[in-house]
């Protein structure tokens, strides 16, 4: 499937139907099992959304090779792949972004699903069942349920909402604080959402300024909001100030008014003895 704009509707059917799925067992029984870590949440939900995804993706395009979250590492299937390419076609999937929130009943999660080609998505849909809105972004931009997005037009840094996210663990603890104290110091008030995602399409719909992680991300927690901000108008770059891709430090994004205030705001690491 070569055509954009249809792998741009494809990414919103499936989203929608993966959430859909989930969205049913929300606030309910759920079987909850660690990956990473005891706070790295995986819940039979996500598996469930992720086969619906998959099959939705499969009806419309039976050659499609996935990158997905929950994919098992023993599976068999060539068309499963471990990472993005860096040439050609793949759908990147997360069933549910925010599993953390998912399994403790909080209503901010989202269901996610990004056309990719060449490292970077042409299509995308970031849809939160809970609040019943679905984010998208095409070759006629970035929108939500049919409205066009555009990042918000804030210039003065100290006014900004800037979320901090990413994976923190107890080794990061230090880190996560001193971010945490420059950003309020800086950038006016902080967030954090628990969704990389959803706090990307806030970023991109302008209800957020901008959002900074210095922790290592994934493709399916990345690539689709960060074309959204792009197309909504804003700029994302790594920590560095390059234009983010797979390979980039960290992830900065802003609605572009000011990126050069929100990178200064992030600290510096201090150099290796």
């Amino acid at each position: 499937m070569r055509d954009t704009r249809e792998r741009a509707a494809v990414c919103e059917r499936a989203a929608r139907a993966g959430g859909a799925v989930a969205r049913d067992t929300f606030r309910g029984s759920l079987s909850v099992s660690t990956k990473a870590d005891k706070n790295d949440l995986v819940t039979e939900a996500d598996h469930d959304s992720q086969r619906q995804i998959v099959h939705t993706i499969d009806q419309a395009d039976p050659d499609a090779r996935f990158v997905c979250e929950e994919t098992p590492a023993e599976i068999a299937d060539e068309r499963f792949l471990d990472s993005v390419p860096e040439s050609g076609t793949c759908w990147v999937v997360d069933p549910i972004d925010g599993t953390a929130n998912y399994a403790r009943g909080l209503r901010l999660w989202a269901s996610v699903v990004a056309a990719v080609e060449d490292g970077e998505a042409v299509g995308a849909a970031t849809y939160l069942p809970a609040a019943q809105d679905c984010y998208t972004v095409g070759p006629d931009g970035a929108s939500r349920d049919g409205t066009t997005l555009s990042t918000s037009d804030r210039e003065d840094p100290e006014t900004f909402a800037t979320a901090i996210t990413g994976r923190w663990s107890v080794d990061s603890a230090d880190r996560l604080g001193t971010l945490a104290q420059s950003i309020t110091e800086t950038l006016g008030d902080f967030r954090r959402y628990g969704s990389l995602q959803s706090t990307l399409a806030f970023v991109a719909s302008g209800e957020l300024d901008a959002v900074v992680t210095t922790e290592p991300t994934a493709p399916w927690d990345t690539l689709a909001g960060v074309g959204m901000v792009r197309a909504a108008g804003g700029t994302v770059t790594g920590v560095d100030g390059e234009r983010w891709t797979l390979d980039s430090e960290g992830l900065v994004a802003s609605n572009g008014n000011s990126h050069e205030a929100v990178l200064a705001a992030v600290p510096t690491p201090a150099p290796e003895a």
